[in-house]
């Protein structure tokens, strides 16, 4: 995993520039995070960027994150003094939901606008997340029409761009940023799982048995069920040989590597039922 620990292209550092310079063009910043990962996805460097400045938590992704912990880190955030939107970036609502979210942040200055003779300014925000947490789906859904490109993998864009929207948004687009040194493994290892980080970048099968060690804990059965395993297979074998008796169940015979990218696969696009890797207990 060494190699993910130090993990920091070069167009990142520019993408942060870039922010910097054009974060006093907007009125609000929309911060994504990944609901599977509410405090993992979150990036520091990002979050002392936009300091002061109005925003807006967006967690995303919640259709393939698990409800109820989206709920109680809903109600962390807020107990923080945050603004949140949880979304399913599919909803055809999406549009609608965030400019009044937005509305409902920018109120004083909104009003102050008014006051003015300014009314139905269009409200100018910037997205900004970690690669692969959804803002190219979300701009996609915003402006109404396929114009950022969207894939299943982190660093697809990769410059910044303004884009209108038809209920009332001037969107400023930027690449996802990672931040230059991950201080916790775990968080690594997290990203990892979520697809933030590039595969190439990362040994899969460490990352797939962080992953059957966190689901012996959280939930078992989700894994037992996927793979067809003997029900008391987490009582009975360590992760490794879990992973070995998930490789021989899908066919792989030894190819256990084959058998860690399936697993990644399968827990990203939710055939493993929904998730959250960033518990809070109780």
């Amino acid at each position: 995993m060494g190699q993910l620990i130090q993990w920091y292209p070069g167009h990142m550092a520019k993408a942060f520039r870039l922010m910097r310079e054009n974060l006093n063009l907007v009125d609000i910043v929309f911060e994504l995070v990944d609901a599977r990962l509410p405090a993992s996805s979150r990036n520091p460097e990002v979050d002392k960027l936009i300091g002061d400045k109005p925003r807006l938590l967006v967690l995303t992704k919640a259709d393939l994150a698990d409800p109820k912990q989206t709920k109680a880190w809903k109600e962390r955030f807020e107990k923080e003094g945050l603004s949140v939107v949880v979304l399913d970036t599919r909803s055809p609502k999406t549009p609608q939901t965030m400019t009044k979210a937005a509305k409902a942040v920018l109120a004083d200055k909104i009003k102050a606008q008014e006051k003015r003779g300014i009314e139905n300014r269009p409200i100018r925000a910037m997205l900004a997340g970690i690669p692969n947490v959804g803002k190219s789906t979300l701009l996609n859904h915003l402006v109404q029409k396929n114009v950022a490109p969207t894939a299943n993998k982190p660093g697809v864009t990769k410059k910044i761009a303004w884009l209108k929207t038809p209920a009332g948004l001037e969107i400023l687009d930027s690449p996802g940023v990672l931040w230059p040194k991950f201080e916790d493994q775990q968080i690594g290892l997290r990203l990892a799982l979520s697809g933030a980080v590039k595969d190439t970048l990362f040994a899969k099968d460490d990352a797939v048995l962080s992953l059957i060690a966190f689901f012996r804990d959280y939930r078992p059965q989700a894994i037992i069920e996927r793979y067809h395993l003997a029900d008391d297979a987490f009582t009975m074998l360590s992760d490794v040989d879990i992973l070995l008796a998930i490789t021989a169940k899908l066919g792989f015979k030894d190819d256990y590597d084959k058998a860690a990218i399936r697993v990644l696969n399968d827990l990203r696009q939710g055939k493993l039922g929904t998730y959250t890797l960033d518990l809070i207990h109780g």
